[in-house]
């Protein structure tokens, strides 16, 4: 069978390995929900692809989502941060070369918290400088960050769209819609839906994998779905778009006609 490629998808989260750094991390994100006065434990697994001994250090980190769809870290506490909930194993790890590392933290959350999200990013470093032909010296940049997202006491999101246009995105021009949460946690738009073209042809889309903070709005493309190794088809507008698209619990429905 044939995988299905979202092309031009953003994911945003941990990625699997950071260049010049011989760690992946799994998994990439957590998505969790607890209760006020509950703690939760969870694991992320290291392996280490160095052919040396690899030392890690391990830290939590407050993070920003910008306008364009990158992510920020800041070690410092920001206003608000839920990082004073967080416990981890150890600071510093070291993991012989093909080994993996079970590496736990937890969340315990103040009895009177109100519903929110806690979001925090587990970081992983790398401790010694990788080595080049046996004998210079060089820092390792490279860092992985896994998000955390804890929904607190029932939180949700609430999401409402509204077609947007068309825009480029890796040089095709997409349809895009505009996503409100006015909820109290993420929310992620999930599912397919159906487009036809001015040629009559049948599209299959998908929205990028693009996180909605509590308040907050972004634009999300909507981007073809191939199968692997297929050319990805030029776009001839006006594009009919219809179907469903869910979030969570939530069902948004989608029945828009887009043109440049």
């Amino acid at each position: 069978m044939s995988c299905l490629l979202l092309w031009g998808a953003s994911f945003v989260g941990a990625p699997a390995a950071a260049q010049g750094f011989s760690a992946y991390v799994t998994p990439p994100r957590f998505e969790l929900q607890v209760q006020p006065g509950q703690r939760v434990r969870e694991v992320i697994e290291i392996q280490h692809a160095g052919n040396r001994t690899g030392r890690f250090r391990i830290h939590t980190s407050d993070w920003t989502f910008l306008p364009d769809n990158t992510v920020t870290f800041n070690d410092s506490l920001l206003p608000g941060s839920c990082r004073p909930w967080v416990a981890i194993e150890r600071r510093e790890i070291s993991v012989e070369p093909g080994a993996r590392f079970r590496y736990r933290f937890e969340i315990e959350v103040p009895p009177d918290t109100p519903p929110g999200e806690c979001r925090f990013a587990l970081m992983i470093e790398g401790v010694e400088p990788a080595r080049l032909d046996g004998a210079l010296n060089f820092p390792v940049s490279g860092r992985i960050g896994v998000i955390v997202y804890a929904a607190v006491g029932g939180a949700q999101p609430r999401l409402s769209l509204t077609p947007a246009g068309v825009q480029q995105v890796n040089g095709q021009a997409v349809p895009v819609i505009t996503v409100r949460n006015g909820g109290t946690a993420h929310g992620r738009l999930q599912g397919f839906l159906d487009a036809r073209d001015a040629n009559g042809r049948r599209i299959e889309l998908a929205p990028a994998d693009i996180p909605v903070l509590p308040g907050d709005t972004r634009t999300v493309p909507l981007l073809p779905v191939v199968d692997e190794g297929v050319a990805v088809p030029a776009l001839s507008y006006p594009l009919q778009v219809t179907g469903q698209l869910e979030s969570g619990s939530e069902r948004l429905r989608v029945d828009q006609r887009f043109a440049p």
